[in-house]
C-alpha cells in the first residue's frame, strides 16, 4: 500500500511557474512508476507526464504541456515532482499524482492503483 500526499499548488499569473511534489509513504515508492494526472472543472481527469521506476525515462502527454512541465523524482526522499513553467490559464486544474505497478508506461487512469488527494493550480490571465 502506497500513500500519495501532493503539494505545491497555488494561484499565479500567466507565464509563472510553480513545482509540485508529491511525498509516498512506504518503503517501496522506487516499485512504482509515477505519474501527473490534472482534472479541470467539469472535464474528464488527462494524463499530464509519467516517470519511470528509475527517473531514467519520461513520457509526456502530447504537445498541451512537453517542453513546459517536467516530472522528476527522487527515490531517496519518496517524492516525485512537476516543475510547471510558462503556466497557461488552461492550465487550471486539480493536479494528481498517482503510482502504477505496471512495467510499461501508461496514460490511462485506470492502470494507476494509488493516488493522492490532489493540489489545486489556479493561473490567472
Amino acid at each position: 500500500q502506497v500513500q500519495l500526499v501532493e503539494s505545491g499548488g497555488g494561484l499565479v499569473q500567466t507565464g509563472g511557474s510553480l513545482r509540485l511534489s508529491c511525498a509516498a509513504s512506504g518503503r517501496t515508492f522506487s516499485s512504482y512508476d509515477m505519474g501527473w494526472f490534472r482534472q479541470a472543472p467539469g472535464k474528464e481527469r488527462e494524463f499530464v507526464a509519467a516517470i519511470s521506476r528509475s527517473g531514467g525515462d519520461t513520457y509526456y502527454a502530447a504537445d498541451s504541456v512537453k517542453g513546459r512541465f517536467t516530472i522528476s523524482r527522487d527515490n531517496a526522499k519518496n517524492t516525485v515532482y512537476l516543475q510547471m513553467n510558462s503556466l497557461k490559464p488552461e492550465d487550471t486544474a486539480v493536479y494528481y499524482c498517482a503510482g502504477s505497478r505496471l512495467y510499461r508506461f501508461t496514460a490511462v487512469r485506470d492502470e494507476y492503483d494509488y493516488w493522492g488527494q490532489g493540489t489545486q493550480v489556479t493561473v490567472s490571465s
